[in-house]
C-alpha cells in the first residue's frame, strides 16, 4: 500500500461505520461447506494446523496477565471470556474452552452454527463452556460493550464487507486492559500470488474464489485502525503454511499471513469498567 497523507487516512479509516460487516456472498460460500468444517483433511485441513500456532498465542498472551497463584495449569484460561467472531464450525472456540475458557462463537451462517452446535454437543466436558450464536459483531456490540478479556477474528477480516466496522466492533467489546487477536492476510503482491493464485488455482488447497485480494489488508492498516479504537498493536508475527507438511510455523516475514494482538487502553475511570460477564446475547432474528 502506497503511503498516504493524515487526510487521506482520515478520509479512508474515518468513514462512517457500515450498517453490517456481513458479506451476503461470503456468507453463503461458508455456508455451502458447513458439512466440512470437521473433516481435519479437507477444506479447512489449514485451519485446524492452524491452531498449532493461534491457541497458544492467545494462551500465553492471557496467562500473563494472571499472578502464579491464580495460574491453573491443567485449565490456564479459566475465568477469561472470550469472544469467538466469524467463529465456523468451532474449529478454535473448543481448544480455547478446553484450556477452561468461557467461549462464545459468533457466526452469520445459521448453517455453521448448527454445524458447531452439532460437533460439541458430543464433548461433556466443554459443552457448557461454549455458547454459539447466529448474529452479528455489530449485533453483539450493542449489548456486550466492554465485557471479554478477549476478542478473536480469526481468518474474518479478509471476509468481511467492512473491515473497519469490524475491528471497532471488536474493540468495543473488549474490556480495558483487554486483549484483541486477529490473524489474516496481508495486501501485497506475494500474498496474492501465493495465496490465491497458488492455493486456490494450482495447490487446490483451497477452493477457487474463496479469498478475495481487495479484501486483504496490511498490519500496518490493521495496526492504524486499531490505534484509532483505543487499541495499541503489542505484538505482530509472520505465519508461514508449508503445503508439503501442512503444518503452519511462525517467521519474522508479515508479507503473506500474520497475527496480530493488540491491548485496549485502561481505564483512568474505575467506575466505569465493566465486572460482571457477558449476558443472553440473542440470535440476530430473535
Amino acid at each position: 500500500m502506497e503511503e498516504m497523507t493524515p487526510d487521506e487516512k482520515a478520509q479512508k479509516f474515518q468513514r462512517p461505520i457500515a450498517q453490517t460487516t456481513i458479506d451476503e456472498e461470503e456468507v453463503s460460500k461458508f455456508s455451502a461447506l458447513s458439512a466440512l468444517w470437521w473433516d481435519e483433511g479437507g477444506e479447512f485441513e489449514a485451519l485446524h494446523s492452524l491452531n498449532e500456532l493461534r491457541v497458544p498465542l492467545i494462551r500465553d498472551a492471557l496467562v500473563s496477565k494472571k499472578t502464579l497463584e491464580e495460574y491453573n495449569v491443567a485449565k490456564p484460561l479459566d475465568g477469561f471470556w472470550i469472544l469467538d467472531i466469524g467463529s465456523g464450525g468451532g474449529i478454535l472456540s473448543e481448544p480455547l474452552a478446553r484450556l477452561g475458557a468461557s467461549v462464545i462463537g459468533a457466526d452469520a451462517s445459521e448453517e455453521n452454527i448448527k454445524i458447531a452446535q452439532a460437533h460439541l454437543i458430543h464433548d461433556h466436558a466443554i459443552r457448557d463452556k461454549v455458547k454459539y450464536v447466529n448474529t452479528t459483531v455489530e449485533e453483539i456490540a450493542q449489548t456486550q460493550a466492554g465485557k471479554f478479556d478477549a476478542v478473536v477474528a480469526s481468518e474474518v477480516l479478509e471476509h468481511v464487507a467492512d473491515a473497519n466496522t469490524l475491528v471497532s466492533c471488536a474493540c468495543q467489546l473488549v474490556r480495558p486492559g483487554g486483549s484483541v487477536f486477529f490473524t489474516t492476510i496481508n495486501k501485497t503482491r506475494i500474498a496474492h500470488l501465493l495465496g490465491v493464485v497458488v492455493a486456490e488455482h494450482v495447490l487446490r488447497l483451497l477452493a477457487p474464489g474463496t479469498h478475495d485480494w481487495e479484501k486483504f489488508i496490511s498490519p500496518k492498516d490493521l495496526s492504524y485502525m486499531l490505534n484509532k479504537n483505543n487499541c495499541a498493536t503489542r505484538l505482530l508475527h509472520g505465519m508461514f503454511y508449508n503445503p508439503l507438511t501442512k503444518r503452519w510455523s511462525w517467521t519474522k516475514d508479515t508479507s503473506i499471513n500474520y497475527a496480530l494482538h493488540a491491548v485496549k487502553a485502561e481505564s483512568n475511570d474505575s467506575s466505569n469498567l465493566w465486572t460482571d460477564k457477558p449476558t443472553q446475547i440473542k440470535q440476530e432474528n430473535d
